[in-house]
């Protein structure tokens, strides 16, 4: 298998358009950043407000050009708007593996199905196109939306990792979920089922 991740990397069905995120995005997220601050509530890295915004997607970008993570921006079809953000990340080509996360979508867009198509498209490629055997899911413990939107496409709670990072402007650290979908489960059930609810 090739040792560099696809650059030019596009993933598309009729709802929706994954594609890589660029510095130029500020533009197309703006709206979200300025007027959903909530949205990063559970998030150490926040995007709300131009200069967070701008911040975040330097980060995401430096991280992909040493080849660790891969961002990408949400396109909605249906709206034809720009929707939030989600990536690949602690990307492992030697070890098959890498996490999903990262994802965050304006309030107009959560509830619509438009998540169930981003990571059916996303696991789609991570295990037939990537060849990996595991994708691993992470979140606050205490985000209780996120936790059940990725038990609805069929990740396994694998445990919780106590104490595991600071949070946002306190001194309390998070407890992180620890979620997953391996290459087998993804043939043998969470593809069919996935492409049942979209």
């Amino acid at each position: 298998m090739n040792t560099n991740f696809p650059k030019n990397t596009i993933l598309e069905d009729e709802t929706v358009l994954l594609r890589p995120l660029l510095e130029s995005d500020v533009e197309n997220l703006l709206e979200i950043s300025l007027n959903e601050p909530e949205t990063w509530e559970y998030s150490l890295v926040r995007a709300n407000g131009k200069e967070n915004l701008e911040n975040y997607i330097q980060i995401a970008l430096k991280a992909r050009e040493n080849k660790i993570e891969f961002p990408f921006i949400v396109f909605d079809k249906k709206s034809g708007k720009y929707a939030g953000s989600t990536r690949f990340y602690d990307i492992n080509l030697e070890f098959k593996t890498l996490q999903l996360g990262y994802t965050w979508y304006g309030k107009a867009f959560r509830g619509t199905g438009l998540n169930k198509h981003c990571k059916f498209l996303l696991l789609q490629f991570a295990f037939e196109t990537l060849g990996m055997e595991r994708v691993e899911f992470r979140a606050d413990n205490n985000n209780q939306q996120s936790i059940a939107a990725m038990k609805s496409i069929g990740c396994k709670v694998e445990g919780v990792l106590r104490n595991h990072m600071p949070t946002f402007g306190s001194e309390v650290r998070r407890d992180s979920i620890v979620l997953s979908i391996l290459r087998n489960e993804w043939f043998d059930a969470v593809r069919e089922n996935l492409k049942r609810k979209l």
